[in-house]
């Protein structure tokens, strides 16, 4: 039998066609291995999105094939959005990996792994024209590579959006989503495994169903998801900012199992970045729709990404999205300094900004957040929240962690527990009652009162 080792870089989605990709090998008879460096074939998932992600997949591809020309692997197979975005100059470059499949060809790894099949017939892709097709069902393989409590449904495929700075749609096609049935009986499939945290990704999570002909259908997959047994929280990410609808708000407000939590690009709030970005908008109308989100959902907590150094972005723009930041006081943001991807309608823009003045931009940023994050988390101090426990702390084993409702996995910060009654033996994946006692610019500190 057979060993295939895995290097998955990138986003959740891609997560989730690593996952994919290994259920079906697994259910054909071969070995999944952890250490990627034992493994007979190596399967090299990656990232094309900026370029740090290139960078980093780009290692990954020659790590890989420096185990095979050692002896330890027999076969590499290159997956994913930068196969999409490179896959010529790949195949050119790198004619020791045995096989490319693209983004929409997850379906073709057995093919790709087959040492008697010849793997040049995978050369083809779909996504030039926009014509990809592929998405995974309730009925498809996956082994799960994410944490037991928690799992990941992609509920949609691509995305049709022009932003300016993104190269998504050349690696992902264009915008589908799933049958709402599909993704139930796989939340139901999830629960019965012992999940209990289902994260809803997807390119755009806010436009699924328009392609199918429904309305509001997020607002609608919520509500179905709330009501099965075992799932205890439902957390939708990466909602466009124009499509958050009072429905949808509604449903996070109104399901018990949806979590008070909205992650939210935003981009900018620069009107004229805005403009150029391709995305619209203004600071005031993104005020406004910050106002709305708090007033349908009380104590949400809300999330959000921003780009310094976009071309055309002056000290005018600037100092606009720091005013911004402080007015709106997010609980979680992130900030990425520009990258210049051929193949954008960014590339072609004038007036680049420097890479040294954008890392400027992002760190006073971020820095100003952390203030606000601080003093939020102070405000927190001895009150009592829910908490999903994770087990040992990634800081220390010293200590215990687990997440609020307003904290996504890796993204944003934990609680670390540090007391907890002496009789309770916590399990991970059960919710808590834990008191805060300590807070810092991204993490709390408390103690376990009781079980939820």
């Amino acid at each position: 039998m057979k060993k295939v080792g895995f290097v998955s870089l990138g986003c959740p989605k891609n997560l989730v066609d690593s996952e994919v990709m290994m259920g079906q090998l697994a259910e054909a008879g071969y070995e999944i291995t952890n250490n990627a460096e034992e493994a007979d074939t190596v399967v090299v998932n990656t990232c094309g999105f900026i370029e740090s992600a290139k960078q980093e997949s780009v290692d990954a591809i020659l790590e890989a094939t420096r185990w095979k020309s050692g002896g330890a692997a027999s076969r590499v197979i290159v997956a994913g959005c930068l196969v999409e975005r490179y896959r010529d100059d790949l195949m050119k470059e790198l004619p020791e990996v045995d096989a490319f499949i693209g983004t929409s060809q997850v379906g073709d790894i057995l093919k790709a792994a087959d040492a008697e099949f010849d793997a040049k017939q995978l050369t083809i892709s779909p996504i030039g024209n926009k014509s990809a097709t592929y998405l995974y069902d309730e009925y498809t393989p996956r082994m799960r590579a994410t944490d037991s409590y928690t799992a990941f449904i992609k509920i949609a495929e691509g995305c049709d959006r022009p932003c300016a700075f993104c190269s998504i749609p050349g690696m992902r096609g264009s915008f589908r989503s799933r049958r709402f049935g599909s993704i139930i009986e796989e939340a139901r499939q999830l629960a019965k495994d012992g999940v209990k945290e289902i994260v809803l990704i997807a390119q755009d999570s806010s436009r699924y169903g328009e392609d199918l002909g429904e309305v509001d259908a997020l607002a609608a997959l919520i509500r179905a998801l709330g009501e099965i047994d075992g799932i205890e929280w439902i957390r939708p990410m990466y909602a466009f900012p124009t499509h958050i609808s009072d429905a949808f708000l509604s449903a996070i407000a109104e399901t018990p199992k949806a979590v008070k939590y909205l992650d939210m690009p935003l981009q900018h709030a620069s009107r004229n970045v805005l403009k150029l970005m391709k995305r619209g908008g203004t600071r005031e109308s993104l005020e406004r729709l910050i106002g709305r989100v708090r007033d349908a959902v009380p104590g949400i907590a809300i999330r959000t990404t921003f780009i310094t150094g976009f071309p055309g972005e002056t000290e005018e723009d600037f100092e606009e999205l720091i005013k911004f930041v402080q007015n709106c006081r997010f609980d979680n943001v992130g900030v990425f300094t520009y990258s210049d991807e051929e193949g954008t309608a960014a590339y072609d823009l004038p007036n680049k900004v420097d890479n040294k003045v954008a890392m400027q931009r992002r760190n006073r940023l971020m820095k100003e957040q952390a203030k606000i994050s601080k003093q939020l988390n102070k405000a927190k101090i001895g009150n009592t929240y829910k908490v999903l426990f994770e087990g040992l702390s990634q800081e220390s084993d010293l200590l215990f962690q687990g997440r609020l409702e307003g904290q996504a996995q890796e993204i944003d910060g934990y609680i670390l527990i540090n007391d907890m009654p002496e009789d309770l033996d916590p399990q991970i994946g059960a919710i808590y009652n834990v008191k805060i006692t300590e807070a810092h610019a991204y993490d709390l500190v408390g103690e376990i009162i009781s079980l939820n």
